[in-house]
């Protein structure tokens, strides 16, 4: 058993397998791939890693019981993420943002996790063709994939604090296989603050331009074959090199727009750039003291109000006027 500290969830010893995993190189990349794609370009706050999350993701799951199998899911979850994660949907035109999951077995395959696993007797193909309900749950249902990102990001950015994210991870239950919180005043909070993760951050008329920048270089990148497909599956900082030293003008005057000094203002009326998210919402279940259990929709007004709000600016999007690039 080897310790492992995390900012959000504190403490754990962990089994051997866990740790050899996250010395893999797989899991070693998401280092240095962020989690919020362009985001740190235009804010260095931003800087959130998949690495970090995927981390969590596995100590969230072992929070709340899950199995040494489900752990290990949980952290290689992301392990077939691009450079600059989400970006890259927007490049290869996925609006389920996807792609990431398309080549998951691929990325597997190809490294030397499945070998690590048969080394402790688990069978990789079993691990990650299994459904883990504490992992991974459609929306709006919590998960510990969804839980993690909300509350990394929103308390790494200095949105909420360690003892509100304290009080919320000591709301949560499994309730038939699904996680549930133990008060409407949980779930409020929890809706409340994944929407201000997945609308006000998301949509955050700064990370809309630096998506849209950063896509168009890429593109850019790839149809004149600056960058293969391949490269993809470095990290964001080779990649961004990759495209800096390549002197293609186009491509480097793009790149130039992006930077933390950058003036961007949301303007319904007068932009320069549009842009849609994938609609996000959430509705956790809420398990009474009588074993009942609920929509938080269902017994709190504001929940629903949220909810809504949120369907509308997911549809409306977010027009961006550049003041300063």
């Amino acid at each position: 058993m080897k310790k492992i500290n995390d900012p959000v969830y504190g403490t754990f010893w962990v089994e051997d397998v866990l740790m050899e995993l996250i010395r893999s190189a797989p899991v070693q990349r998401l280092k240095r791939i962020r989690q919020g794609g362009a985001s740190y370009l235009v804010n260095p706050k931003w800087n959130v890693t998949r690495y970090e999350h995927s981390v969590g993701v596995m100590l969230l799951i072992r929070k709340l019981g899950g199995s040494l199998e489900e752990q290990i899911a949980g952290l290689l979850h992301d392990v077939s993420h691009t450079a600059f994660s989400h970006v890259i949907d927007y490049v290869l035109q996925r609006k389920d943002e996807d792609y990431h999951e398309s080549i998951f077995m691929d990325v597997i395959n190809r490294s030397e996790i499945p070998a690590i696993l048969a080394d402790y007797g688990f069978d990789s193909q079993a691990v990650f063709q299994a459904e883990w309900g504490l992992l991974e749950r459609p929306l709006p249902e919590l998960c510990a994939d969804r839980i993690d990102y909300t509350l990394r990001d929103m308390w790494t950015y200095g949105i909420i604090s360690s003892a509100e994210v304290q009080r919320f991870l000591a709301s949560l239950t499994v309730h038939e296989g699904l996680i549930c919180v133990d008060s409407i005043e949980a779930a409020e909070w929890f809706a409340d603050t994944f929407y201000k993760e997945v609308i006000e951050f998301f949509l955050h008329p700064l990370n809309v331009y630096g998506y849209d920048r950063l896509a168009e270089a890429l593109t850019l990148a790839l149809q004149k074959g600056v960058l293969s497909e391949q490269d993809l599956m470095g990290d964001d900082e080779t990649v961004l090199h990759k495209m800096k030293n390549a002197g293609d003008r186009e491509i480097g005057r793009i790149l130039s727009q992006i930077h933390p000094e950058v003036e961007v203002e949301e303007n319904e009326a007068d932009y320069d750039l549009h842009r849609k998210l994938k609609e996000r919402v959430i509705d956790p279940a809420v398990l009474f003291p009588d074993g009942t259990r609920k929509r938080a929709s269902v017994c709190s007004p504001f929940v629903g109000e949220r909810t809504q709000s949120a369907r509308q600016k997911a549809a409306k999007g977010v027009r961006v006027k550049v003041l300063r690039s």
